[in-house]
């Protein structure tokens, strides 16, 4: 994807502090048009902070965040006719049907595409006509993610969307996502679910204590840490013991597991070379090997 292709979302350097508690202490994130966007954090790293700044809900103490250009607080009523969200945590009119509140939030975003409507109705099989207040948290999910893909906006928030959700649901929700990325549209989605970001994402911004700690496309972000190799050798692999880039290896008989510093993989390859390769699968860690290097023995 082109660098040089427009920025829906710009963030540089932002802070927000609750008192003398710091929330985002110089945050970076940059989301460009056409794209899914994977914003990882544990609880308490500032996804949500982030995300209520970029709606205008909240008031930046310094540093730039900017949507289509524009200024979130300044400019949130016109900026909110272009985008969609969704919170992780739903709270709904407990008198009103699911079907009137999904309504009500289409037309406040300036009309409904009534097919669209039924179709979301059915693949996510929610009772429009059900009071709010009879329905499960994944059911109130549900009502707001129906409102929010059932109008055309060019730009969607979603923040932890399927929380709630079973799988047959997840799956619904990933199909949509894709059908959005193929019309164009801009999607930051904030996820603890890290299987469900890595089918979907494009790019991926990493933050901790309120700081981004990685930033990039999911193959640039893999070749930041490790390769996870199986090997069987004609001869035992024992010199693999004496070489620092190896770690977790764990050797039976002439197969040996482990995982290997991208840039000692040449210098590795080369050793097992002398020992006789009969068998190599070599595979980039997930996004969730990643994730957990950041956050292990660390504060969160």
């Amino acid at each position: 994807m082109s660098t040089t292709q427009e920025n829906i979302i710009e963030v540089k350097g932002l802070v927000k502090k609750f008192g003398r508690f710091t929330a985002l202490n110089g945050l970076d994130l940059t989301v460009r048009k056409g794209e899914v966007h994977g914003f990882l954090g544990p609880n308490g790293s500032g996804k949500s902070t982030t995300i209520r700044i970029l709606l205008g809900q909240l008031r930046k103490n310094a540093g730039q965040a900017s949507l289509f250009g524009q200024d979130p607080w300044h400019d949130a009523v016109k900026l909110h006719r272009r985008l969609s969200y969704v919170p992780g945590d739903v709270d709904l009119w407990p008198n009103l049907t699911g079907g009137e509140v999904i309504d009500l939030f289409c037309h406040l975003r300036g009309g409904i595409d009534k097919r669209r409507r039924e179709q979301l109705l059915k693949d996510f099989q929610l009772d429009p006509r059900k009071k709010c207040r009879t329905y499960s948290k994944g059911n109130r999910q549900k009502v707001a993610l129906i409102a929010a893909l059932a109008t055309d906006s060019e730009l969607y928030i979603l923040d932890e969307p399927t929380s709630g959700l079973d799988p047959l649901m997840e799956s619904v929700f990933q199909r949509y996502v894709k059908h959005l990325k193929a019309e164009g549209k801009t999607i930051l989605l904030s996820s603890h679910i890290l299987a469900e970001v890595e089918a979907l994402a494009d790019t991926v911004t990493i933050i901790r204590s309120g700081e981004t700690v990685e930033q990039g496309d999911l193959d640039h972000l893999r070749h930041l840490g490790q390769q996870a190799i199986t090997v069987k050798t004609v001869k035992k692999p024992t010199i693999l013991h004496k070489l620092t880039s190896i770690h977790n290896l764990k050797a039976t008989g002439n197969t040996a597991h482990f995982t290997v510093d991208t840039d000692q993989l040449d210098e590795v390859i080369r050793q097992l070379s002398l020992l006789g390769i009969q068998r190599l699968t070599c595979e980039p860690q997930s996004l969730e090997d990643l994730f957990i290097k950041h956050y292990s023995n660390k504060e969160t």
